[in-house]
């Protein structure tokens, strides 16, 4: 058992943090908005109307597809562009989707690789480019839940005007919620990357070697 949660230390940490937060959240959530309720005096919700409601969804949604956009990004712009010296950057040289025998695919696989990427054809095509496509639905799919739960969320709204489903895509609210979360995304990450070339974390795989120079791109430096 503990061998177990040492070597998935990272995705537990990280989901129990998740959980914690979005908890928080709720409690929150559930406070500011009969604050706002009562000072307009409008009725307020119990905890569970507050979870299954609207405002509750499009809040943690619009979160999430920011988060899957800035991922779906990442994963594929670092195929083709670079940082000089930065470790969240391949070297320029290496630029580009690599050789089949450093990507181990086709003939180049051994007895533990996936079977998709032994296989050949549109499977090992696919597989090729699937954590991106995966990242891409999941932005896709939380933005739509944005786009619906704000739309009913607004239309709740005594005091705001009502609009119909498309007609709200296009609205200043839908948009204000998408770009806030969108510039921060793309903030932090042209932040990691160029931090990253001069400054270090010991021990982070998403670091240099302390002692590397500040032109190496590549963590063997």
């Amino acid at each position: 058992m503990r061998r177990f949660l040492r070597e998935r230390s990272l995705s537990l940490v990280f989901g129990g943090l998740f959980l914690a937060a979005l908890v928080g959240q709720f409690f929150a959530g559930h406070a500011d908005y009969n604050e706002r309720q009562a000072a307009l005096g409008q009725p307020v919700l119990s905890l569970g109307a507050y979870l299954f409601s609207a405002d509750f969804l499009v809040d943690v949604v619009e979160n999430w597809q920011s988060e899957y956009l800035q991922f779906f990004l990442y994963v594929t712009a670092t195929v083709w562009l670079i940082q000089r010296g930065s470790p969240e950057s391949k070297p320029a040289d290496k630029a580009g989707l690599d050789t089949d025998k450093n990507q181990q695919v086709g003939r180049y696989t051994n007895e533990d690789s996936p079977k998709w990427a032994r296989v050949g054809g549109w499977r090992t095509t696919f597989y090729s480019t699937s954590l991106g496509l995966v990242m891409l639905a999941l932005f896709l799919f939380s933005w739509t839940m944005q786009w619906i739960a704000g739309w009913y969320a607004n239309n709740s709204d005594p005091l705001a005007e009502q609009t119909g489903l498309f007609q709200y895509f296009l609205s200043a609210d839908f948009w204000n919620r998408s770009l806030q979360n969108w510039q921060s995304e793309f903030l932090a990450i042209a932040s990691m990357a160029i931090l990253s070339v001069y400054l270090r974390q010991r021990g982070s795989p998403e670091s240099k070697p302390v002692g590397a120079a500040h032109s190496v791109s590549d963590r063997s430096g």
